[in-house]
């Protein structure tokens, strides 16, 4: 009997978790009875009653997982971390919060018993924010226009992955791993199920401005170089023009010696245009740097506190 692995990744998610394991469990009853079934829950330091729950669980069913992180290790380490510790011949992961649809998949094993070692959602349509969706739709046509690898609109990271494909991942040697991408890069012959994605319904998301700022440039000093590149030709153009303007300012000095008042005018515009050129292109540099920066520190992926039922 094939064995079907869920992997959760929660953190603060107390009005969801039981209702998802039971969802889950409800699948597998009614429409996957010939399956055996591992759910893996890996909390990434919750500060409410998860863990808690997950331990009740983990009691109950010990088909069920838990992996307990230290500390809170971000929103792609933790995942990619519960992927590789998965034991089933495919995984399938999905968010806590409902918005990624438990009544994917059986759609997503139809699809890889047809073949695909890949099966993933892609969201058409969203009930969250217009303006999230409208912002999140413009990063993805970016970042796809000028990355050199294919990239992928609208993916979370909902999807099955079968266990040759996991087993990509455990050998990928990256401590900052950017698993949209890798999915793209590294990835077999892909199915793509397209889904509206729910509102979230119960609990508050821990997205802020912030993790979503910290999501777009990982996936940009990751796949991009179009940062570097403006910043390098923007460069050129303004060196150019420069001398340009350098050169008839003293063309017409020359020409009208006592006649001639170039002023402050020229000179503060230039000084306040090329400043904040530079400042903008220095922390846009420091971007790389940093992401080149925690590759090379080669930190663990998670620090694990506890495991159960492993």
């Amino acid at each position: 009997m094939k064995k079907i692995s869920i992997m959760v990744p929660t953190y603060n998610e107390e009005e969801n978790v039981e209702l998802m394991y039971e969802a889950l469990k409800n699948v597998f009853e009614k429409e996957l009875k010939n399956y055996q079934y591992e759910i893996l829950f890996i909390d990434n330091k919750s500060k409410d009653k998860t863990r808690e729950l997950i331990r009740k669980i983990c009691r109950k069913d010990k088909n069920v997982k838990a992996i307990f992180n230290a500390q809170n290790f971000g929103q792609f380490n933790s995942p990619y971390y519960g992927l590789v510790s998965t034991t089933g011949d495919c995984t399938i992961s999905l968010a806590c919060d409902f918005q990624d649809p438990v009544e994917m998949i059986p759609k997503f094993v139809k699809e890889w018993e047809n073949g695909y070692k890949i099966v993933i959602g892609i969201k058409t349509k969203s009930k969250e924010g217009k303006i999230m969706y409208f912002l999140r739709s413009m990063y993805y046509k970016l970042i796809k226009k000028f990355s050199e690898v294919e990239q992928i609109e609208h993916f979370t990271g909902f999807g099955l992955y079968d266990k040759d494909f996991i087993q990509v991942l455990k050998d990928l040697d990256d401590p900052n791993p950017y698993l949209r991408g890798i999915v793209s890069e590294l990835g077999y012959e892909r199915k793509e199920i397209p889904f509206v994605q729910p509102k979230r319904e119960r609990g508050k998301s821990s997205n802020n401005w912030y993790r979503l700022y910290d999501a777009a440039m990982l996936g940009i000093t990751s796949y991009t170089k179009v940062g570097l590149r403006f910043a390098t030709i923007l460069g050129f153009i303004i060196a150019f023009l420069s001398i340009v303007v350098a050169i008839v300012y003293l063309v017409l000095k020359l020409c009208m010696w006592n006649t001639f008042e170039a002023g402050m005018a020229p000179l503060l515009i230039g000084v306040f245009l090329l400043g904040g050129i530079q400042i903008f292109f220095i922390g846009f540099l420091g971007e790389y740097i940093l992401s080149i920066n925690q590759r090379m520190m080669h930190r663990p992926l998670v620090v694990v506190e506890e495991k159960i039922n492993f």
